[in-house]
């Protein structure tokens, strides 16, 4: 029987997951920045982002208001492990929006803002890496409490799932601005991908099979019968997903890759959900441990289910209208 709490750990984790797919490309664009030329080839690649890239940051702010009204304990245990790496997401988040708006606004300083997008986009997604690999990894819990040191998030797994969101980001980026865009700015990503691409997949290797060795209880549940029957064709999958990736690069069928690229991220995702479940404080606090009262969680299921769909439309009906390639000189501030 499902719930409410594991209702609100659903809707969480999608929330997450429409944060991931949607911010992601956009922070892809700002580490990609520097290899792009400047003047139009830059201004081309904030102008795919330009009319949604702020709206993207709203599924953030729903995870995190949501994390703290639906899972307080959780909350609190999280903030407390990873405040350091959660802070300095959250200014670089900040930095690179100033960055984007006043570049436009404040041309006689375009350097300082051109790095200001760079630097915030790096900066708040090797953040978000270093999160994610502290949270699969475990935290130290005593009671309904955090227990560990101020520093156990620094760890070689916690950076190296930095660096590969890092790559990861990028990539996603640049399918986008392949889908996005025409002429010079087109071709140069194509040269790009590739490289970008064999990479991104040898570091989601690596985290893939790295992740189960972290836990006993992870290990069991991918390498032992009969679950590994059942979650086969999530590796499966993404396989096949990797090679038409490669296929549509390699044709150049601009309208593959960036969808497939998402379908590998949504894979990807899935197999991080399948490792923790039903922890939401992985291997210390379960889901129904750190859910708020049922009366408190039914009283926000009925705001959610009004408010989330409003979001989706608003969000999709951005995106639809703002569809299409985007021509140097276009522009939407």
């Amino acid at each position: 029987m499902i719930d409410l709490a594991t209702i609100w750990a659903g809707l969480l984790a999608l929330s997450v997951l429409i944060y991931v797919i949607l911010d992601g490309f956009d922070l892809g664009i700002g580490i990609l920045y520097p290899f792009f030329r400047k003047g139009e080839e830059r201004s081309t690649a904030m102008n795919t982002v330009a009319p949604v890239w702020d709206g993207n940051e709203t599924w953030l702010v729903l995870s995190g208001g949501g994390l703290l009204a639906a899972f307080p304990l959780a909350y609190s245990i999280v903030m407390s492990a990873l405040y350091v790496p959660i802070l300095a997401m959250l200014f670089g988040l900040i930095f690179r929006g100033v960055s984007f708006e006043f570049r436009l606004r404040d041309p006689k300083h375009i350097a300082i803002w051109d790095a200001g997008f760079f630097g915030g986009s790096l900066v708040a997604t090797f953040s978000q890496g270093i999160v994610l690999g502290a949270f699969i990894q475990g935290i130290e819990v005593q009671g309904r409490a955090y227990s560990g040191g101020w520093f156990d998030w620094l760890t070689p797994f916690s950076l190296f799932t930095g660096l590969s969101l890092v790559f990861g980001y990028a990539f996603l980026g640049a399918m986008w601005l392949i889908l996005r865009t025409e002429g010079a700015l087109r071709a140069r990503l194509y040269r790009m991908s590739m490289p970008l691409m064999a990479i991104v997949f040898a570091l989601v290797g690596v985290v893939s099979l790295w992740t189960p060795f972290l836990s006993p209880e992870i290990f069991e549940r991918w390498f032992t019968m009969p679950t590994l029957l059942y979650l086969l064709p999530v590796p499966v999958l993404a396989a096949f997903l990797a090679w038409r990736i490669y296929v549509s690069l390699k044709r150049q069928i601009d309208h593959w890759p960036f969808p497939l690229a998402l379908g590998l991220f949504i894979l990807s995702y899935a197999g991080l959900g399948i490792s923790i479940f039903p922890y939401v404080v992985p291997r210390a606090i379960t889901v129904a441990q750190a859910a708020s009262p049922d009366a408190s969680l039914g009283f926000m299921l009925i705001g959610a289910v009004i408010f989330l769909p409003l979001i989706l439309i608003y969000t999709g009906y951005s995106y639809w209208i703002f569809r299409g390639k985007v021509k140097a000189g276009d522009g939407y501030h």
